[in-house]
């Protein structure tokens, strides 16, 4: 529709509008990046994610140096994307990709990952009957909706709603998961909402790991 155009925008695009929008400089994207991979490369090392991941086989098919067709398998145990040989400089050095003169780069925006999750949510009563032992409970959501142009800050709007939905305030929670689609939209919400860095995505986020997207 005219006068609309946002609308459908990539979420590149609405990526440099929240870095051009709320003043998040290449530099500051570039080296939030760089600590994000250095988070998951400290959580693999230290094997926080061990529990987490089931290990895979896969067949890799290939040609080989005689050009001929080969395959090998591998079993994959975790995840591949954080990078122990990047810097912020080669991240500096990286060209924008969705807008000319911009300052989102594929090194600071999540990578495209292929991997399968699920979690089991259910009633407190039925964890009691099957005599399980929960790992969280479910206090408190919310949705919230932004312009599209800028839709990676929704999480500005939803986070104040869940919190006063629990009674709670923003000093009560001690670990955030923050979606870490792009540098721009992680910092510009952590800089509106005034949250420590410290305790958000303690063990690297989608940068680092890969957009659950994919």
């Amino acid at each position: 529709q005219a006068g609309h155009e946002d609308y459908y925008w990539g979420m590149g695009l609405t990526a440099e509008a929240v870095a051009n929008q709320f003043k998040v400089s290449r530099e500051d994207q570039d080296e939030f990046a760089f600590k994000s991979h250095q988070k998951a490369l400290k959580a693999q090392a230290e094997n926080r994610f061990q529990d987490q991941i089931v290990p895979i086989e896969i067949e890799q098919v290939y040609v080989d140096v005689n050009d001929k067709k080969a395959k090998k398998t591998y079993t994959v145990t975790k995840d591949e994307g954080p990078r122990a040989d990047t810097t912020v400089e080669a991240l500096g050095r990286l060209k924008p990709v969705f807008a000319a003169g911009g300052s989102v780069t594929a090194g600071n925006s999540s990578q495209m990952s292929d991997g399968a999750a699920f979690v089991m949510i259910m009633s407190e009563e039925l964890v009691k009957e099957l005599n399980l032992e929960p790992i969280a409970r479910l206090v408190s959501y919310a949705a919230a909706g932004v312009e599209p142009r800028i839709m990676g800050m929704g999480p500005v709007k939803a986070i104040p709603k869940a919190l006063k939905q629990a009674g709670m305030k923003q000093d009560d929670i001690s670990l955030i998961e923050l979606n870490e689609a792009f540098a721009s939209q992680s910092l510009a919400v952590i800089r509106e909402l005034g949250l420590n860095p410290d305790i958000i995505n303690v063990n690297g986020g989608a940068i680092a790991l890969g957009h659950p997207l994919g």
